[in-house]
């Protein structure tokens, strides 16, 4: 068997597209949802010689995972590969005390909810369809079914959000006791309905998501959560009895792990190669279909290129980065201007030892993460 331990299945099926979102999404579509499973499982036997046995984790995002129709949902669940770690993304009105039967008997072991706010009308801006007691009954039926790992999303920089909203919504999350929370910045992604009606108002607001962010990170610390990775949090060990709650899957993306993608739009890095499945869901079922590989973009990865990636994702993390890893990619000198202004930390023997030692940022260097990482990657290889 292969050597790639972290898979990834996109379903993207969704009710309706948020305003805001710029994912790889298809709208309802319920007669092709079987179709879109059988392309995937064959996609899946087609490549299931690069699979380590078993699994690290497997990751099912979208779309929304839990709209696709529960008997196509649970054949795909009963034929994945054993892993360790199984997260499902769900929207909250879709969880049913069905559906969340179906998920715990089909192995998955981690919730990803997308809440985003708990706010009626900041959800109306984000046309979001569930409301705050939906978010709580999805919790609750999660629970009830089993489940004692659940990850709420949320968005801060809403326009309109005030910081009594913001608070609000930390509020709200924490009281269902999740073990995990992602919170991120709202961006105006470009050719979304959401940044030609938000695009001036989100600019504006600019300045006051860095006291969003802050604030962020100071109430969940405050409640017992490691801040871990920029926008993610999850129960220090000593209250999530001794378990390590931080999400595996994405770790394995954050230190560069290889990793393979199925579906349309999926990315999977092999090898120093990242493919890019086609985004059209014709194409992709034909092909499929037809017994052949989708159509792929392929990007073949120079060693500059990696170890730049591995600094600028391996920075995200609270934990320090071997300088072995990103030798070549750093500018050492910055390094060190930016340890002397308390924006890294450099550990071992430092950063002009020929690679020993390690690097990290600092708490201040982690609120300015995008500004200090451009920094230390100023004179790197291009």
């Amino acid at each position: 068997m292969g050597a790639v331990r972290h898979l990834y299945l996109h379903l993207p099926f969704c009710a309706h597209r948020c305003g805001y979102c710029d994912f790889v999404t298809v709208v309802g579509r319920s007669e092709q949802h079987r179709a879109y499973v059988d392309a995937l499982l064959a996609e899946l036997a087609s490549e299931r010689s690069l699979l380590a046995e078993p699994l690290e984790t497997v990751f099912l995002g979208g779309g929304t995972p839990t709209f696709t129709e529960p008997r196509e949902l649970a054949r795909l669940l009963a034929a994945l590969p054993a892993a360790g770690e199984v997260t499902v993304e769900a929207n909250p009105e879709t969880v049913t005390p069905a559906l969340a039967r179906l998920l715990r008997a089909g192995g998955v072991t981690r919730l990803s909810l997308g809440a985003q706010s708990f706010q009626p009308h900041l959800l109306t801006v984000l046309e979001r369809r569930a409301g705050p007691d939906d978010v709580r009954r999805a919790v609750y039926l999660l629970r009830d079914a089993g489940f004692d790992n659940i990850s709420l999303d949320l968005l801060y920089g809403i326009p309109g959000q005030s910081a009594a909203d913001l608070e609000g919504d930390l509020a709200a999350a924490l009281a269902l006791e999740p073990e995990h929370l992602s919170c991120y910045e709202l961006e105006a992604k470009p050719g979304t309905r959401f940044t030609h009606a938000y695009g001036e108002e989100l600019a504006r607001q600019s300045e006051a998501l860095e006291g969003h962010f802050e604030r962020v990170v100071e109430v969940l610390t405050s409640a017992g959560y490691r801040w871990y990775e920029t926008a993610s949090f999850c129960l220090e060990p000593v209250r999530a009895g001794g378990r390590d709650l931080r999400a595996r899957h994405n770790l394995a993306y954050w230190r560069g792990r290889d990793y393979l993608g199925l579906g349309i739009g999926a990315v999977s890095t092999i090898d120093g190669v990242r493919r890019r499945n086609t985004r059209r869901l014709g194409s992709y079922l034909a092909s499929l279909r037809a017994g052949g590989p989708p159509p792929r973009e392929l990007e073949w990865l120079d060693g500059p290129i990696r170890l730049r990636e591995r600094l600028m994702l391996g920075l995200r993390l609270d934990e320090p980065l071997p300088l072995s890893d990103v030798a070549g990619a750093l500018d050492r000198s910055a390094a060190e201007r930016l340890a002397a202004r308390d924006l890294v930390q450099l550990g071992g023997a430092g950063a002009g030892a020929g690679g020993a030692g390690t690097i990290a940022l600092t708490r201040r260097g982690r609120f300015l993460g995008g500004g200090v990482t451009a920094e230390l990657l100023a004179l790197a290889p291009s």
